[in-house]
């Protein structure tokens, strides 16, 4: 393995700059599915890494069940400095597994989030009689049909356009299934913090996408832009955190800023001779790069551990 065995968890720090260049320049459906990638990817990699280290460090650690031969020389030869990085690794591995919590959470709280509304009728929109104002998309249970849940105090402030915006919204978050990348970059983030940045990046794209698909939509870039300034100064978020990430309004003035300006090209391919270009062309290789040094770690020590285990 050698040295290469580190690279994915430092790899993720090639990440930062895409993350900006991409929130800026990239079409927000494009840049949510690139960082939601490239942190998917990098985020596997680092934990494969630090479980290959835990591996070396636990096969020196008295007591332990692991095969005898799993401690020979020529194991611990395959990491360098393998006495720190190996034991180092277990409480950093341990801390990576207590990140996966977010899927407890978010599976807690989108539970909740039904119960909420099991008394009310089955339609898409569903008014909850509310003196704060927020609205949010809430994903359906089982690949069901998702619901829109908006308070009847945020209704009373927005205009009859306005109200098509912010359902139109709504909608192009259920409909591309944004839970899915906020749900993937929020744990990549806890599975390696040198991935936050992604994480931050995908929420605002995400709102970005859904916020061009609403204007596509009603016609009036406009409209949306004033819908979202309402929703932003009226509270904007639920009083629990039921999908936060979905229901709070984001960097306001740069969605407005966005949405006032020209709409974004679709089909824009930026090339490698552009910043943009050089970021997307950067995440790639960082990503590629991460995923063949893991599985030829793992390759590698997979043949080692074979080779010193009694038959």
């Amino acid at each position: 393995m050698g040295i290469f065995v580190f690279l994915p968890l430092v790899l993720p720090l090639t990440a930062w700059p895409v993350a900006r260049l991409a929130a800026q320049r990239l079409h927000p459906r494009t840049a949510t599915r690139l960082l939601t990638a490239v942190a998917g990817v990098m985020a596997a990699c680092s934990t494969l890494c630090l479980a290959l280290l835990m591996v070396v460090g636990t096969a020196q650690l008295p007591g332990n069940p692991l095969p005898d031969g799993w401690s020979d020389p020529e194991v611990r030869a395959a990491v360098p400095q393998d006495e720190i990085a190996g034991k180092a690794a277990i409480p950093a591995l341990v801390a990576v597994v207590a990140g996966v919590r977010t899927l407890w959470r978010h599976a807690g709280l989108r539970r909740r989030a039904h119960e909420a509304l099991a008394g009310l009728p089955p339609t898409e929109v569903a008014v909850l009689p509310d003196a704060e104002a927020y609205a949010y998309a809430l994903p359906g249970r089982r690949g069901g049909r998702g619901r829109i849940v908006v308070s009847s105090a945020l209704l009373a402030e927005l205009r009859p356009a306005e109200r098509r915006a912010v359902f139109a919204h709504e909608r192009a978050h259920l409909a591309a299934r944004h839970h899915r990348h906020l749900l993937t970059v929020r744990l990549a983030a806890r599975l390696n913090p040198f991935l936050r940045p992604l994480s931050s990046a995908v929420a605002y794209t995400a709102e970005r996408w859904a916020d061009e698909e609403a204007a596509a939509r009603v016609g009036d870039r406009r409209a949306v832009a004033r819908a979202i300034g309402k929703v932003a100064l009226s509270g904007g978020a639920v009083r629990e955190p039921v999908f936060a990430g979905l229901a709070a309004p984001g960097p306001v003035p740069r969605r407005v800023a966005a949405l006032l300006a020209p709409a974004p090209p679709a089909s824009a391919r930026p090339t490698a001779f552009t910043t943009v270009g050089l970021a997307v062309w950067t995440a790639g290789a960082g990503a590629a790069a991460s995923a063949m040094s893991s599985a030829n770690s793992a390759v590698t020590l997979a043949f080692t551990l074979h080779a010193a285990t009694p038959w």
